[in-house]
């Protein structure tokens, strides 16, 4: 069993469903998490389920990591790479996102555009966004930036990834 899945497993298995938990229910559960983090995992209609929302604040929290924005993400390499290009003060900049997709060759002209600017829109454009770079860049091996440098993904990523 690795590192990462022993550091999980008390908080993966925890008895009371995600749905059933009171935002001081969470706040204990993980000790570390940050409140407006703790308020979304417990909050109704959210596109992400809350047993991800859950494992992905336990495990920054677990780490040290008090970031809202590592403690809302899966938080592996590419998360991180992505948080670095394309975020302002923890929200996204759509420019910069978009010119990312680009230099990656990622068609994203029809997603969240005009009238599809919905509640939530950003955080869907980053997911779709996400989704495709990972699918491209476990590909190519790289991310490339919207000014043209090629970061260089780590092998366990890409095989992670890779189909």
């Amino acid at each position: 069993m690795s590192k990462k899945s022993k550091a999980l497993a008390p908080i993966a298995h925890v008895e009371t469903p995600v749905e059933e938990l009171t935002l001081a229910g969470v706040m204990e559960l993980i000790p570390g998490v940050d409140v407006e983090v703790a308020a979304d995992i417990v909050r109704k209609g959210s596109v992400v389920k809350g047993a991800y929302k859950k494992k992905y604040a336990a495990r920054a929290a677990e780490a040290g990591i008090k970031s809202k924005v590592a403690q809302r993400s899966c938080w592996d390499w590419l998360a991180q790479e992505l948080a670095a290009e394309a975020l302002t003060n923890g929200k996204l900049d759509e420019a910069r996102f978009r010119a990312l997709l680009d230099a990656n060759g990622i068609r994203h002209e029809h997603w969240a555009t005009g009238e599809k600017r919905t509640k939530g829109w950003e955080g869907r454009l980053r997911m779709t966004g996400r989704l495709a770079l990972q699918k491209v860049v476990a590909e190519q091996g790289h991310l490339k930036t919207a000014e043209g440098a090629e970061l260089e993904a780590p092998a366990d990523w890409v095989a992670k990834f890779k189909n």
